[in-house]
């Protein structure tokens, strides 16, 4: 069972000795397992993780995630028309545009160990900018996603796209207002309320 099972799924749970709570800014990197150290941070930047192992519990992340926030009548914002064919069971109402849309929902290229962000580029966004984008999102990754640092992740989409590399490489990072860190992959994007689910494909 990886550690997003032990953290997230069945089976009695074992806390970490880390806590994001407990990280300074200059304090050493996490010398951890890839899924755990973005578990850490990805929580540490305030966003909203639900792991999953199979399709009836992503199903079900899904139908809780409406719920909880009362979407059930709310347009749902999608580029991607395959996570659209994919989720066309859920009931969910897609639309071709942000600008009556509650939810951008959306795939991604990778999840960052090294920071808990997340990388999406232009198969995810087009044209679009993050401003222009609804505040809520909610990102379906698997965990063959996982990469230990951005130049990884840069370097994998050079690789996977050879000589059509996808333009607006972007990272989300700011799950919460009041975080303020910026790097140069993530600067000038506005904060997301943000739920990742994660699919164990592993």
């Amino acid at each position: 069972m990886s550690i997003f099972g032990k953290l997230f799924g069945g089976g009695k749970k074992k806390s970490s000795d880390y806590s994001e709570k407990n990280r300074g800014v200059h304090m050493p990197e996490l010398d951890l397992p890839i899924d755990e150290k973005f578990t850490i941070y990805f929580k540490k930047n305030g966003g909203k993780f639900l792991y999953c192992d199979s399709s009836a519990e992503v199903s079900s992340a899904i139908q809780n995630i409406v719920m909880e926030n009362d979407w059930g009548n709310s347009f749902f914002f999608s580029i991607d028309p395959r996570l659209e064919e994919k989720f066309s069971n859920e009931h969910i109402k897609f639309s071709n545009s942000p600008k009556n849309s509650t939810v951008f929902f959306t795939t991604c290229e990778h999840l960052i160990a090294q920071n808990g962000s997340i990388l999406i580029s232009s198969n995810q966004l087009k044209e679009k900018k993050m401003n222009e984008l609804p505040e809520n999102f909610i990102v379906y990754a698997t965990t063959s996603q996982l990469t230990p640092s951005l130049g990884d992740g840069l370097k994998s989409i050079k690789n996977k796209y050879q000589g059509s590399i996808p333009a607006n490489i972007t990272t989300i990072k700011h799950f919460q207002s009041n975080i303020k860190e910026e790097d140069f992959l993530s600067y000038g994007s506005s904060s997301k309320n943000l739920y990742l689910i994660l699919m164990e494909d592993l």
